[in-house]
């Protein structure tokens, strides 16, 4: 199921981690351009599929922190007050991809109908992203 290559290579947060992410509505992800450069924090939706993290990009590929989680993939994600280092790592296994947006409408489709549907549209898929422990 999903991407083997990601979920047992990477490894899996623990359950507090991921029950953290799973009932949070908005989390926080620290990314940079580069490694130098400062942090900056967006708020962003991130689900849990499979024991697995996911997070994507509303804007798509123009979304700032997709862009630079993808040209540095050491990201930090804030979540109850808790920093937690991971690695973003695209998603590419279709099924996981189909899993993750079935997460949105279950998780943020009552709450959320507008901005669910913009997080659906098929041009945003490619920009899932599994976070590992980093």
């Amino acid at each position: 199921m999903g991407n083997p290559e990601h979920g047992a290579a990477g490894g899996r947060f623990d359950r507090e981690v991921l029950a953290a992410l799973d009932r949070t509505d908005e989390v926080h992800i620290g990314t940079r351009p580069d490694a130098p450069s400062p942090v900056r924090e967006t708020v962003i939706w991130a689900v849990v599929v499979d024991s697995g993290a996911f997070v994507r990009s509303v804007r798509g590929g123009k979304g700032r922190w997709y862009r630079e989680a993808t040209a540095n993939p050491d990201v930090t994600l804030r979540v109850d007050d808790r920093r937690v280092p991971a690695r973003a790592v695209p998603e590419t296994d279709a099924w996981t991809i189909e899993e993750v947006s079935e997460a949105i409408r279950e998780k943020y489709g009552a709450s959320y109908p507008g901005p669910t549907v913009a997080m659906l549209r098929e041009e945003v898929l490619a920009t899932t992203l599994r976070l590992l422990p980093a």
